[in-house]
């Protein structure tokens, strides 16, 4: 029983929320009358000095005292006597870990927040360097038409940002406090609730006291947003891996993100790529295992919910490291530019400009002049050439009205340069863009 009933192994990374909160509550308590400031005064200074003493690692977390709440509350005990037993007037370890939790996860999206922007910046660094860099586009992983490098990464850049809005949008939700709530149906002390909210930096306390110490829709929301995110690192991350391979040849990274083989001495593996890849699955995993355990609890409080702890400490944390390493990964790119060049021209990427060109000059019906630059690239298919290699007289030979000027749209960097309309790949779109989020980003 003590083996499964207790959760201080892991909820002792609450000990500076629950320090900060127990200070916020005997503040108040003494604020109302209800304890004494001399207690009030034993119990802050008691608690300062659990703090220094869990910090410095001499503490002693006793399995037998279950969590980190009576762990501290225990050492209170034997350092100022009977004054901590005042501390525990009108409230529950209900609602001081709810309150603890809510805590630990604001500071955890304030962090991932902070992560994300970092990303941005480096991606935003590296975008700046490459807004003419020209690469294939890819649907399907299959060349479709060609685009700047700059304009790939601000499309990750686009995806973070609505990754920060979903921390901020949860963040707003989330911070309220439940302190007061004591185990589930408020107190009979006359207590002030807006104090201890104000001093957590909450922007309110909970409205009912029922939902304040059964609810961690915080803490799904935030292990959603973070699911999300990693999706995001992931899809990166593949990219990277694709981009590195002797196939690709787009990018390198230098030893400090990249291993050996143990066997194979030419080989560089994209280690930390693939690592943020596969941490992604913890992170899925840790927002199923939390609405699994959720799914079926009646109001309020049950033990089950000692269980909401793990996986978020594990899926947020692996969010944090994963932003971190593929920042690091960002600063450190090197771009491969004339790979990129060249892939962008094969697999008839201005394919589609020819198909524009004879709408926009000859007047052609977009569906006809589809059929027309598929039987062209056929045509190139069999003479083993690229569509800007035919001679106009083989232009001429699928489609008598075709000029010269046909040519002016068949390279790579005039295809890219037309793609003008707003958010297109142009270049100076790219540097507009890369402006416009530097601004945000201020």
């Amino acid at each position: 029983m003590e083996h499964i009933n207790a959760s201080i192994d892991f909820d002792k990374v609450l000990y500076a929320q629950d320090i900060a909160g127990s200070k916020a509550h005997a503040a108040m308590l003494v604020a109302q009358g209800i304890l004494t400031a001399e207690d009030g005064q034993s119990i802050k200074d008691g608690l300062s000095q659990i703090q220094s003493e869990i910090e410095s690692g001499s503490f002693a977390f006793q399995t037998s005292l279950e969590d980190i709440h009576m762990n501290i509350e225990t050492r209170l005990r034997e350092l100022i006597g009977d004054a901590a037993g005042r501390l525990h007037t009108a409230r529950s370890r209900n609602d001081q870990v709810a309150t603890d939790f809510r805590l630990w996860v604001r500071g955890s999206l304030d962090r991932i927040e902070a992560g994300i922007q970092s990303l941005q910046r480096a991606l935003l660094a590296q975008a700046e360097n490459h807004a003419a860099t020209i690469m294939p586009g890819f649907t399907h992983l299959q060349t479709a038409q060609p685009v700047t490098f700059g304009h790939h990464l601000l499309a990750y850049v686009e995806m973070l940002g609505r990754d920060a809005g979903r921390v901020r949008d949860a963040r707003v939700r989330l911070n309220e406090c439940p302190l007061g709530s004591a185990a589930l149906a408020g107190t009979s002390f006359p207590i002030d609730r807006d104090a201890t909210a104000d001093a957590l930096d909450f922007d309110r306390p909970t409205a009912n006291s029922l939902d304040a110490v059964s609810d961690r829709d915080f803490a799904l929301e935030a292990l959603s947003l973070a699911s999300i995110t990693a999706m995001h690192l992931s899809r990166l991350s593949e990219e990277l891996v694709v981009w590195m391979s002797a196939q690709f040849q787009f990018v390198t990274l230098s030893d400090a993100f990249t291993t050996g083989s143990s066997i194979m001495p030419q080989k560089k593996n994209p280690d930390a790529a693939e690592l943020i890849r596969a941490k992604t699955g913890r992170i899925f995993g840790a927002q199923t295992a939390l609405l699994t355990v959720m799914k079926g609890l009646p109001l309020a409080y049950s033990k089950d919910m000692q269980e909401d702890k793990e996986q978020v400490f594990d899926g947020l944390q692996s969010l944090e490291l994963c932003l971190a390493v593929m920042t690091g990964m960002a600063e450190d790119l090197t771009v491969n530019k004339q790979a990129m060049r060249e892939a962008a021209g094969a697999g008839f990427s201005t394919a589609t400009d020819l198909a524009d060109w004879l709408v926009r000059v000859l007047g052609t019906p977009f569906r006809t002049a589809h059929h027309i630059t598929g039987t062209l690239v056929g045509l190139a298919e069999k003479k083993g050439c690229d569509l800007a290699d035919l001679s106009l007289a083989d232009m001429q030979s699928v489609e008598p009205k075709i000029t010269e000027d046909v040519f002016s749209v068949l390279t790579v960097e005039n295809s890219v340069s037309s793609r003008t309309s707003y958010g297109g790949t142009a270049p100076a779109n790219v540097k507009e863009q890369i402006k416009a989020w530097k601004a945000k980003l201020a």
